[in-house]
């Protein structure tokens, strides 16, 4: 088969990450676009005439987003290799991506009940959510076997922690502010919750969790935020939906489709994603003042329940937005996420703090070692 493929009578190239098409990350799928990596200062040198010093100033500058921009245009672009290959291989071809899309189909299945598999034990686990909610408001007192059973526990994770003794006075009591201590304890969470906003989360009761109902037309979930009457707003339940694709994406997982929250009905001059301000204007014609209220944007953390929304098409946005707009929507699906995955699971970790040392854990695998030799994984002590 091999001598019938005429690869030495042309000028091919063969497939490489810069000629051939680039597949779309699934968070922002239909945002991003095809990259190539940066041309440092520290690549190696190459030989030169020695005449670079008598380049005028910002001409390396120049020269070095040129080529970047050259490399750019090849992404994505055929390098002429798989139509230059006989018909009968091209046939060959497209019978593998025949198999690939069984594949893909299968890969779907699984996924699917992956899902219904996470709804069923969810069913099994919110006896435990309500008795976990009960021990928080105090509705219901945690039995000598739950104490004895977390006291258990802690002896497991420090070896150092002391115990409450049996025979100590009074009876189990609520747990103030616990979810806002376990979501101040989480770190993408903590960089959201102002102290303004600390008021209305001490309010906060409960998170729950719950699946889409399987004949709904996108999986998904949602996060459901409960609060006792409080004077900033007159929801009772704040939620935020997160859909997926009916289809998984190319590494085999859901590709998060959108995100819908809730409306917040706030109560007068209560609402914590605005700052209100006073200013005085003064009429050009008659020297009159008057005082004029106006309002703008803040940072809090119910922004999270008016999820950014992308646009209907990438040529709405330049780069800069296009950019920002993908890592407001990272964020926004890693926090639901973590809520879905991490906080709601394991909510007294959280509250505790024990779960920040598996988050950092986490966080240092994200980190590559440098090497020894490499000047970018050192550190001045003089600087």
């Amino acid at each position: 088969m091999s001598s019938n493929v005429p690869i030495s009578q042309h000028d091919i190239t063969a497939p490489t990450p810069q000629n051939t098409p680039l597949t779309q990350a699934p968070i922002a799928l239909g945002l991003s676009r095809p990259t190539v990596p940066d041309i440092s200062e520290d690549s190696e040198p190459t030989e030169t005439d020695g005449n670079d010093s008598n380049l005028p100033p910002g001409a390396h500058s120049a020269m070095l987003g040129l080529v970047q921009g050259r490399l750019a245009d090849l992404v994505g672009k055929s390098s002429g290799y798989i139509e230059s290959l006989p018909v009968e291989v091209k046939k060959s071809i497209e019978a593998l991506k025949g198999v690939q899309v069984k594949q893909n189909e299968l890969q779907n299945q699984f996924r699917r009940e992956c899902l219904e598999l996470e709804k069923k034990y969810l069913e099994l686990q919110k006896p435990l959510y309500e008795r976990r909610l009960a021990i928080i408001s105090g509705t219901a007192k945690g039995t000598q076997e739950e104490i004895d059973a977390g006291i258990q526990a802690s002896l497991k994770d420090n070896e150092e922690y002391s115990p409450i003794p049996a025979d100590a006075p009074g009876d189990p009591a609520p747990i103030p502010e616990f979810w806002l201590t376990a979501l101040r304890n989480h770190v993408g969470l903590s960089e959201l919750i102002t102290e303004r906003d600390a008021g209305a989360l001490k309010k906060l009761t409960d998170i729950r969790l719950s699946y889409l109902p399987s004949d709904q037309p996108k999986p998904g979930f949602k996060i459901a935020f409960h609060f006792s009457p409080n004077e900033y707003f007159d929801n009772e339940v704040l939620e935020k939906t997160y859909l997926y694709q009916e289809e998984v994406g190319y590494s085999g997982d859901f590709v998060y489709d959108r995100a819908i929250g809730t409306e917040i009905k706030w109560k007068e001059d209560k609402d914590l994603t605005k700052e209100f301000e006073i200013k005085k204007q003064r009429n050009k014609n008659t020297n009159r003042t008057r005082l004029v209220r106006k309002t703008r944007p803040t940072d809090s953390f119910f922004n999270f329940f008016s999820p950014p929304v992308p646009p209907a098409g990438e040529d709405e946005l330049d780069d800069d937005e296009l950019e920002d707009l993908e890592e407001k929507l990272e964020m926004d699906y890693q926090i639901g996420e973590d809520l879905k995955e991490k906080i709601i699971p394991r909510a007294i970790d959280y509250f505790t703090g024990k779960a920040l040392e598996y988050d950092m854990l986490e966080e240092e695998d994200d980190f590559d070692d440098f090497d020894d030799d490499d000047d970018e994984g050192r550190f001045d002590d003089d600087v």
